[in-house]
């Protein structure tokens, strides 16, 4: 006879070892996605660094790489599970080593730190049971988020530093938030704009603006404080009102932006992680076995019509 289940446990989480391994995979798949969409506003992509020196295409890759069994163990830990202080205790400690096994792999350059967190969550509460609804995703990664880590370090970290002069949540804001950016945002966006007709690069890409026009991101806000950040929101508003990647005034208004992060070294970080979870979360509602990755050939024209 088989043991009870746990009183925290989900009865029927309709879960395999294969689906578990699928999530890990349809976030390895997202950061993919994202690092490879071209062309982006500061962001490393197919045509180069961006606004970073430290960064690369090929150690994003190599970075998501090295995430994704790591994903998949946060699928397991939270399989048939409800949000508590234990399980965000479990997934915080899987996080950390992540985050070192990430370090090493891009021999200490931060590219994923953000997205750890914030795949991390959607992929523990994507896990807790089949054929859940984007919005019953981010509610539960909400919850895990709003308990505390008692075995976290009491470090100052770069966002604990916008937070406190700034007043930005960043990814731990937008988590115990739900993640309204994500879902008000960027996954409207993308499929509107896919329902529009139009590639599904410029569904990406205008995705990300939708993101960057409204989220108060904490890597400009580090790199460039208030004034970066109020131009990245501004010149974002520019891009989609001018009709967005799908209109050829639209991406002058986007080569335009790409420039000026490029002269100013700063870099929508915090709008590319959520654009990652928005094209993670977009594919496990749709049940989507992978994530097509950025086919076009934009790079070669530097996003060009």
């Amino acid at each position: 006879m088989p043991p009870p289940l746990r009183a925290d446990r989900i009865r029927d989480a309709g879960n395999s070892p294969q689906r578990l391994r699928h999530l890990g995979a349809l976030a390895f798949q997202a950061l993919i996605a994202e690092a490879e969409l071209t062309p982006k506003p500061g962001l490393v992509d197919r045509r180069g660094s961006g606004a970073h020196s430290d960064l690369s295409l090929d150690l994003m890759r190599r970075s998501a790489r090295v995430l994704e069994p790591f994903f998949a163990d946060m699928a397991s830990a939270a399989e048939g599970r409800v949000p508590d202080r234990d399980l965000r205790e479990e997934l915080a400690a899987i996080g950390r080593d992540a985050e070192r096994a990430m370090y090493k792999a891009t021999e200490g350059a931060n590219s994923h730190k953000g997205a750890i967190w914030i795949l991390g969550l959607l992929v523990a509460a994507a896990a807790r049971k089949d054929d859940q609804k984007a919005r019953e995703i981010v509610a539960a990664a909400g919850a895990i988020a709003r308990f505390p880590d008692r075995g976290g370090l009491k470090l100052m970290t770069h966002g604990d530093i916008v937070r406190d002069r700034y007043g930005a949540g960043g990814a731990r804001g937008e988590a115990c938030d739900g993640f309204p950016h994500l879902m008000q945002l960027g996954l409207p966006t993308l499929r509107k704009q896919r329902k529009a007709g139009f590639p599904e690069e410029v569904c990406r890409l205008d995705a990300l603006l939708a993101i960057m026009s409204r989220l108060d991101d904490t890597c400009l806000l580090y790199r460039g404080g208030t004034d970066a950040l109020n131009v990245a929101k501004a010149r974002a508003r520019a891009v989609l009102l001018a009709g967005g990647y799908g209109s050829s005034q639209g991406r002058m208004e986007a080569c335009e932006l790409d420039r000026e992060f490029s002269a100013r070294r700063i870099s929508p970080g915090g709008s590319a992680d959520l654009l990652a979870a928005t094209i993670f979360l977009d594919a496990v509602e749709r049940r989507q076995s992978e994530i097509s990755r950025d086919e076009s050939k934009w790079e070669e024209t530097d996003g060009k019509a």
